[in-house]
């Protein structure tokens, strides 16, 4: 989908960074797909936390460029609905995945992830391939 501006999970940019060729990420083959980047305050948060000292000068590069969408009221009355099919199915995920998703869902906005297993499990939730 050209120029269609997708939610990014911390998946995407871990393995982005881990990758000595960049080339290979799905991070690049999305961009190369024509997508452009959003990311949930949820994943900025999670990036944050796992980097390590050396590592934040990349990140604070890095992320200065993609927009950070809020943890606001608005992606928590996505979430609540969300948990309860997910607890009702006893199919939870975790509490950040869940906020990440919510957050796409309440943006209207595609997802990409490496995380298919936790993600799939939410019906209203797109994913990009």
């Amino acid at each position: 989908m050209e120029n269609e501006i997708i939610l990014i999970d911390t998946s995407i940019l871990i393995d982005y960074f881990r990758k000595s060729d960049k080339a290979n990420s799905k991070f690049v083959q999305l961009t190369l797909q024509g997508y452009s980047f959003q990311m949930s305050a949820i994943t900025e948060y999670e990036i944050y936390v796992g980097a390590t000292p050396a590592q934040i000068s990349f990140w604070d590069a890095f992320l200065i460029k993609v927009k950070v969408l809020p943890f606001d009221q608005k992606v928590v009355k996505k979430a609540i609905p969300i948990a309860q099919v997910l607890k009702q199915n006893r199919n939870l995920i975790d509490l950040a995945d869940l906020f990440i998703a919510a957050t796409a869902i309440a943006n209207n906005l595609s997802f990409a992830t490496l995380n298919r297993k936790h993600f799939d499990r939410i019906d209203s939730l797109k994913i990009v391939d």
